[in-house]
């Protein structure tokens, strides 16, 4: 019940603060280490952290500026790994005090602890890591991008479609123009979760668009990626949708000079037709 979901997401109390005082500042500190290697792996698991301490007074606190440090580092396996669990670690559902923006006392928040007489509110994980997902899409590592192409999608049900549709679909829409086909394919094919809070209707708006440019790449393995996903994509569309927008493209790539990508098309009408139906087969 959400009863016990309140109580299961309260703090833990005084007894356990020497876990707080002692045990996390020794995590918190791998981040800091001058091998890239411990802080990588300080970085691929920072979410099994993150769920295990963050019931503790203070927990969040302590580990949210460690990870976000993390998405930061100056070596790109180590930001590719963080990451990764963007969404694990946005799931713990507390909330932690920020600084209001646009107060120019100098009020900040270090370490759980409010520093400055400013204003603050309070903002929940996955509200304040969404604004770290626009400084991703920049990020120089093709991997980094990558990475955040095939989980940034999984922000969206925790945030809600209102803070979806204002904070995460303006970067994920950048995502979708990437100069990377590898970045384009990697969203498109976890679109799911997206699709189920924010609609269709808003989806296809800007999807068209890298369907279309990824259908045409010129790796014809990304050509093929890319028709392996249009079931899915048919029936995140509807078929209306699909029908006047994309089934052309379907027929197209019967003639493509790559025989693999021909054989793929004609299995993939096969599953449209079982998709749409008979008529609809008849039709386009």
């Amino acid at each position: 019940s959400n009863k016990d979901q309140d109580v299961n997401n309260e703090p833990l109390g005084s007894e356990y603060a020497e876990l707080t005082n002692r045990i996390l500042p020794l995590l918190v500190s791998t981040i800091d280490d001058r091998s890239w290697r411990v802080r990588w792996t300080a970085a691929s698991k920072f979410s099994d952290a993150v769920a295990a301490f963050y019931k503790l007074e203070g927990g969040v606190e302590l580990l949210l500026p460690a990870y976000e440090k993390l998405l930061q580092d100056p070596e790109a396996e180590v930001r590719t790994a963080a990451t990764f669990n963007l969404a694990n670690v946005a799931k713990c559902n507390v909330s932690i005090p920020i600084a209001i923006e646009g107060n120019d006392d100098g009020t900040e928040v270090l370490n759980g602890e409010v520093v400055g007489d400013g204003p603050t509110t309070n903002t929940t994980v996955a509200e304040r890591l969404v604004k770290r997902v626009a400084t991703l899409t920049d990020d120089e590592s093709e991997h980094v991008r990558a990475a955040l192409a095939m989980v940034t999608t999984n922000l969206a049900p925790i945030l809600g479609r209102d803070a979806t549709i204002t904070y995460l679909l303006p970067p994920l829409l950048l995502l979708l123009r990437d100069s990377s086909s590898e970045v384009r394919l990697n969203l498109i094919s976890s679109l799911d979760a997206l699709n189920d809070v924010i609609g269709v209707d808003l989806l296809s708006q800007s999807l068209l668009p890298a369907i279309v440019d990824l259908s045409e790449d010129g790796k014809w393995r990304i050509r093929l990626a890319i028709i392996q996903h249009v079931p899915l994509l048919g029936k995140q569309l509807g078929k209306e949708f699909f029908s006047e927008k994309l089934s052309g493209l379907c027929v197209g790539w019967l003639g493509d000079d790559i025989s693999s990508i021909r054989e793929a098309a004609a299995k993939n009408l096969m599953e449209l037709c079982d998709l749409f139906g008979a008529e609809w087969a008849t039709k386009h």
